[in-house]
């Protein structure tokens, strides 16, 4: 028996022509002979048959699922059906179908669990976004501590019992471990433990609820769309939150308004929906800002959907395309260009090229290319590690895009370029002007540097991780040169000719003094840095943010960076009095006509990288100098 061989549709007066799926085929006659195209892959998790049976037998007056192309969406469509046949008659007569005006095409069914049969449960379901608010990795689940074997059974161990299903919800396996269920015939995603009784009653309750709530509100569900649930518990009151996902469009939505702070990632100016799309785009995708992450660009972020539960899915093929062409974009950017936006460094995005070929297949070096190692191709099969890779890396440059108004008329096109335009003016205050001059010009180029990985409280990750190794660099050698200044500064309060010298003591103990400074703070910086900054975006963040809010703002953060160099300054400044102190008033005539023209060619050669580096030139200073002289000549003149 055939069912549906061919159809043809008119829309507005246009013919449009349709062909039944592969898997539509009810037919004593091989299918496999007929051409079919190719079914187009996604990566929602695949619709089993009898899913697919029970969508098309719960709409009225249809009995298959016809798609509708991308034109056609939108318009009231009349179908006509050739070739059907039943038992009772060879032909069913023409019947035009009105199909809603939808985003989706075709609703699901909802059906009643068994377990509400006779049960009245309060369900309140609240909108929530899959990073920050599925608190999986914030469950903390304990374990029993008790010291105790268990005890294997005889014969082969049968986990079967722990695995089955229970009423439809398969439990799965996270590749990182976590524990969650799915529900394939409703499609349903959950963390809760649904072999709760209890909790079983009220997710099955949600569901409906949660479809209930799409059908008022006039959104018409494909069968590919998911739903996830997650249990809240505040306050001991239970609620739950929810959100749908829709893979053609790869994003996720609600059937009301939401509006949620976190979702802006702490973007301000978002007033496009081609703008806030990618942001439901890296929801759908992966993860997401927390609380103390919303001034970062990547790394410790949540989760979102399809990094939350990839098992069950297939890779597409043209997602891991479109993901290798955008990391070997970001790879050219990175070689080519100094401001360049992605989120990453060059060896980092060289290691994910790798790692995306990986998902192709092929033959590949190992560590010491000496062999050459066989991978299998991923694409287009249900592995859920593959998945969950594509999903993370794919999150990251979505984010990516989001943060730096990617399509939008202010796009920011280089990692230096500010989106508003906003200027800190406490560095132009003149205390911060005078601790300049006394820090020997170090507060200036801090502050360059600082605002160069600090760009519209976003953190530019490559750029902090090159400028905490270049600090800690920095650090480790005042380390050792404040420690031999300090031997030096002993050293030389030894020499007897000192000790009736009270200024040279004098200045000996004040470089001491700094030469120490700077060996603490050193150390204490390094510490604080090795301890949580170096790696972790997030308490980087929460740190600029904290040190941005001062009196002096960002300004404080370049004073503190720049004593370190400061204080080792001042202490062989001071050692260097000292000893001219003790040179001078101890030696004879000879001596110190001999050391006087060398220790003043010394200073200036000292002092002229420190002039050039404030764009003070000797070359400027003489022409300044002949300016001022020849003003002062030709004034007497016009005088008289």
């Amino acid at each position: 028996m055939r069912l549906i061989r061919h159809c043809l549709s008119a829309v507005n007066g246009k013919e449009g022509d349709f062909r039944e799926r592969p898997g539509l085929a009810l037919s004593s006659q091989s299918v496999a002979s007929q051409p079919e195209p190719a079914p187009s892959v996604s990566l929602a998790v695949p619709l089993l048959p009898e899913a697919a049976l029970q969508t098309q037998e719960s709409q009225p007056g249809m009995n298959v699922h016809m798609p509708i192309p991308e034109p056609y969406e939108g318009t009231n469509i009349n179908v006509t059906t050739h070739g059907i046949q039943s038992p009772g008659s060879s032909a069913v007569p023409f019947t035009p179908i009105s199909m809603p005006e939808p985003n989706i095409p075709v609703a699901v069914a909802m059906s009643s669990s068994s377990t509400m049969l006779g049960q009245i449960v309060d369900i309140s379901l609240t909108p929530i976004v899959p990073g920050p608010q599925v608190k999986r990795y914030d469950r903390r689940v304990l374990i029993n501590g008790d010291r105790k074997s268990f005890k294997v059974e005889k014969g082969l161990l049968d986990c079967s019992e722990e695995l089955a299903a229970l009423e439809g919800w398969e439990p799965l396996t996270h590749p990182e471990g976590a524990l969650f269920f799915y529900q394939s015939r409703k499609r349903v995603f959950t963390d809760a433990n649904v072999r709760d009784p209890e909790i079983n009653v009220e997710i099955n309750k949600a569901v409906e609820t949660a479809r209930e709530g799409a059908r008022k509100a006039d959104i018409v569900l494909d069968p590919s769309v998911e739903l996830a649930l997650e249990l809240i518990t505040e306050a001991n009151k239970k609620n739950w939150g929810y959100y749908f996902v829709d893979h053609d469009r790869r994003v996720i939505f609600w059937f009301e308004d939401y509006e949620y702070p976190h979702l802006m990632n702490n973007v301000r100016g978002v007033e496009r929906k081609s703008h806030i799309k990618y942001a439901l785009d890296s929801q759908y995708w992966f993860p997401f800002f927390t609380s103390q992450d919303l001034h970062t660009v990547t790394l410790e972020l949540g989760r979102r959907h399809i990094e939350l539960f990839p098992n069950k899915r297939v890779l597409p093929e043209d997602i891991v395309v479109t993901l290798k062409k955008i990391v070997m974009h970001a790879h050219a950017e990175n070689i080519t260009s100094e401001t360049c936006l992605a989120p990453f460094a060059s060896n980092e995005v060289a290691s994910m090229l790798g790692l995306v070929d990986h998902l192709k297949g092929g033959l590949f070096p190992d560590a010491g290319k000496l062999l050459l190692i066989a991978f299998s191709d991923s694409t287009n099969k249900e592995r859920e590690h593959s998945v969950w890779i594509a999903a993370r890396l794919m999150r990251l440059f979505c984010n990516a895009k989001f943060v730096n108004f990617c399509g939008q008329p202010g796009a920011r096109l280089d990692v230096d370029q500010s989106l508003y335009g906003e200027r800190d003016t406490r560095s132009n205050k003149i205390i911060l002007c005078i601790m300049n001059v006394i820090l020997f010009g170090s507060p200036v180029a801090q502050s360059k540097a600082i605002h160069r990985i600090w760009v519209d409280e976003t953190i530019v990750q490559p750029r902090w991780k090159d400028f905490i190794d270049r600090m800690t660099t920095e650090w480790n050698g005042y380390t050792i040169f404040s420690t031999v200044m300090l031997a030096v500064d002993i050293s030389f309060l030894a020499v007897p000719a000192i000790a009736t010298q009270t200024a040279a003591i004098a200045l000996t103990y004040l470089s001491c003094v700094c030469a120490l400074g700077s060996l603490v703070v050193s150390l204490v910086l390094a510490g604080q840095v090795n301890d949580s900054r170096r790696g972790s975006a997030a308490d980087v963040a929460s740190f600029m943010v904290g040190i941005s809010q001062s009196m002096f703002g960002l300004e404080s953060l370049a004073l503190m960076l720049s004593l370190p160099f400061a204080l080792l300054i001042w202490g062989m400044a001071f050692f260097a009095g000292a000893l001219s102190t003790l040179i001078f008033r101890t030696s004879s005539v000879v001596v110190i006509s001999i050391a006087s023209p060398v220790w003043v060619a010394v200073f200036v050669l000292a002092m002229w990288p420190v002039l050039t580096a404030n764009n003070v030139h000797i070359s400027r200073l003489r022409s300044w100098i002949i300016e001022q002289a020849s003003s002062q000549a030709v004034e007497p003149i016009f005088g008289v």
